[in-house]
């Protein structure tokens, strides 16, 4: 673990957040940005709304203007406690007024705005019937870079998540494996990323034997045999930011192919790792990843991109795979995580998070990355 507690954000780090989304939506072509409850709101302004409701709830965000926060009356008091409020202006309604009419009156009439992917349908057809003159765009399609590079506070609260889920890595396989259920495991999982400080914990995924080819194995009740592979893939959210590891252990002595393949992934994930440095496409993560294992003649069996973004959310910008040619940047955060998935057999991934620095890369993650054999 990290032996020094990181600062909480203040109401000035937000207020530098907000600024710059308004300026990369100015940048972008768009009159602002609206955020709905989610991700993206809570990196902002550092508001949660405590309850998710069909009460109207959203931020605008527009160049040379003051940010607003739109949100219900009775709401607005837990609004003004949030570390972001002394950045925003509140502007309340109560139930019977129109809150579209409110916010409409902070819009552009004809502009064009980037909105949180996850605005509640009912919201926006209302903002269109409101301001036919307004287009909208996903925001994730308009700024997928907005949260991706993180400032120094991020990237100590990134690290102590990942040390969080190394612990619980090094804890996990002492535990019995041979004999119990994948979910007593998973539980055990997630017991221990709650110990070791994880307020929110996403997944736990334990994939035994064949189970273990399926990347997105639902935990079940098969009981883990001797002789199997498990691939472990568990994370979640320590102090309001991301872990995400994956290891492949064996209960008891593997095959010679079983720890041929292990090997293989092991150098896919190195050679994946190696490739990170500043200015490059990622994209080429991924090629550097996966040709790796299609030289070892199993490219059919590495299923699933090679990384994705982590922050706020496990899961963000920018993803590494085929296509994606945006640049790497200091300060970004994602997975390396390749993987083979034989069907009906075994599967096995391993999986760090990286960060860009100003020459190459820096892993979040430090157990070992070789077999791990547990009873």
């Amino acid at each position: 673990m990290t032996g020094s507690t990181p600062v909480p954000f203040t109401a000035d780090d937000y207020r530098t957040r907000m600024e710059r989304a308004a300026r990369a939506a100015a940048d972008a072509g768009l009159a602002g940005l609206l955020v709905a409850p989610g991700p993206d709101l809570v990196w902002l302004t550092g508001y949660t709304p405590t309850a998710i409701t069909e009460r109207l709830t959203l931020l605008v965000l527009a160049p040379g203007r003051d940010p607003f926060l739109v949100v219900p009356t009775l709401e607005a008091p837990d609004a003004t406690h949030a570390v972001g409020a002394p950045a925003l202006t509140l502007r309340d309604w109560t139930d019977g007024k129109d809150p579209y009419a409110a916010t409409a009156a902070l819009l552009d009439p004809s502009g064009r705005f980037g909105i949180s992917d996850n605005a509640w349908a009912m919201h926006l057809l209302a903002l269109q019937k409101t301001l036919p003159g307004t287009s909208y765009a996903a925001l994730t399609d308009a700024l997928p870079m907005l949260r991706a590079v993180k400032d120094a506070a991020e990237l100590e609260l990134l690290a102590a998540a990942g040390a969080a889920a190394d612990a619980t890595f090094e804890e996990i396989r002492k535990v019995p494996f041979g004999g119990r259920r994948e979910s007593d495991v998973a539980a055990d999982l997630a017991d221990l990323l709650e110990r070791f400080g994880h307020s929110q914990v996403d997944f736990t995924i334990v994939a035994s034997g064949p189970n273990g080819a399926n990347p997105h194995h639902e935990v079940g009740d098969r009981v883990i045999e001797r002789g199997d592979m498990v691939v472990l893939d568990f994370g979640g959210l320590k102090d309001g930011y991301g872990s995400d590891t994956s290891r492949t252990v064996h209960v008891g002595e593997p095959t010679d192919e079983e720890r041929r393949v292990h090997d293989l992934v092991r150098e896919a994930q190195e050679a994946g790792f190696r490739a990170v440095r500043p200015g490059v496409a990622c994209q080429e993560v991924d090629r550097a990843a996966r040709a790796v294992i299609a030289d070892a003649g199993y490219g059919e069996y590495f299923i699933h991109r090679t990384g994705h973004g982590i922050g706020v959310t496990t899961h963000e910008p920018p993803y590494m795979i085929e296509g994606e040619e945006q640049p790497l940047v200091p300060g970004m955060c994602f997975s390396v995580e390749p993987g083979v998935y034989l069907p009906g057999r075994f599967g096995v991934r391993i999986e760090d998070i990286v960060t860009v620095t100003e020459d190459g890369g820096r892993r979040l993650n430090d157990t070992t990355r070789a077999m791990v054999i547990v009873d």
